[in-house]
């Protein structure tokens, strides 16, 4: 017995927004205070603050609670310049100098604004990636991610003249490793989605979510297989003409293409690298057919469940 329309249905629907606003305006106020360190640079348009996630692509389920919000320090920047031409090298440097205020400094500037607005004992530094600020009443657990702008050059011949792609880059606290994303070629590249399929890819990776969450519940999938993220990813590659207004056939159209698709040729959904590969900022091969597997068996199995 497949899963019936009404569930599917009943799981294509967005998670509630109240919450994950008010958390967001709340960090928002914290970083902005008067006694943060760095509200006259948000002020200023030094700094951006901004939703990333599944609130921010209106994705979120029921489930989701966690809020994730992005501090951008856009004064400054990493970039791949070293990958450039000598002759390009030296052209970017005497263009550029080295920035007095960096991400190690936006981090700790962050975590006293988030410290004397909540209270260091709401405010979770442990992590590698994120500060997490921890949940009270009317507020959710947020990440809240300090990033500095990142420029992808395809080449460089002068200030106005040269090609990059923009992205954000953090620093692994633990590894020490730089960490680069695209969190704005990743939205813009689900809005284009969205409306290629006809305003269906959204209510879809939903779907998807929702399914993995029950098969968590249900003890068939670990927590942590499938990350929401990368799994929105992955239904980001199906094509477009897939997807169909009948519920009951996108759920059969993405599953059947994916589980018959070669895994590697994959890609995240802001179009920049593989989907996987060996590090935490990718999935892996193994996990993904783990979580395909289980998505046919659940739709093969309902009356079981």
């Amino acid at each position: 017995m497949p899963i019936p329309h009404s569930q599917l249905e009943t799981w294509s629907h967005q998670g509630p927004i109240t919450s994950s606003s008010n958390t967001y305006q709340s960090i928002r106020s914290a970083l902005e205070h008067s006694n943060s360190p760095i509200s006259s640079m948000i002020s200023s348009g030094s700094i951006k603050v901004y939703l990333q996630g599944s609130y921010a692509n209106d994705t979120n389920i029921r489930g989701d609670s966690d809020v994730d919000v992005v501090v951008e320090l856009t004064d400054a920047f990493h970039s791949n310049k070293y990958q450039l031409t000598p002759q390009e090298l030296q052209l970017h440097d005497q263009v550029y100098s080295t920035a007095s205020y960096g991400w190690d400094d936006l981090r700790n500037d962050v975590i006293q604004a988030l410290n004397l607005y909540y209270g260091n004992s709401f405010v979770d530094t442990s992590g590698n990636k994120s500060i997490k600020v921890l949940p009270n009443s009317g507020r959710l657990r947020a990440d809240v991610v300090p990033v500095i702008s990142y420029r992808k050059y395809h080449y460089f011949n002068g200030m106005y003249d040269h090609s990059k792609d923009d992205g954000v880059a953090l620093t692994h606290m633990e590894k020490k490793t730089r960490i680069i994303n695209y969190p704005n070629k990743h939205y813009e590249n689900g809005v284009q989605k969205h409306k290629d399929t006809n305003n269906l890819f959204k209510p879809t990776v939903r779907i998807m979510k929702n399914a993995v969450s029950y098969l968590v519940d249900n003890g068939t999938l670990k927590k942590g297989v499938a990350p929401s993220y990368f799994l929105q990813c992955m239904v980001y590659n199906v094509p477009s003409h897939l997807f169909n207004s009948d519920l009951t056939q996108t759920y059969c159209n993405v599953i059947n293409h994916l589980h018959k698709a070669d895994l590697s040729s994959l890609v995240c959904q802001h179009n920049m690298h593989s989907l996987f590969g060996v590090d935490d900022t990718y999935w892996n091969e193994t996990d993904a057919r783990l979580t395909l597997n289980a998505l046919i068996d659940l739709w093969n199995e309902w009356y079981t469940v």
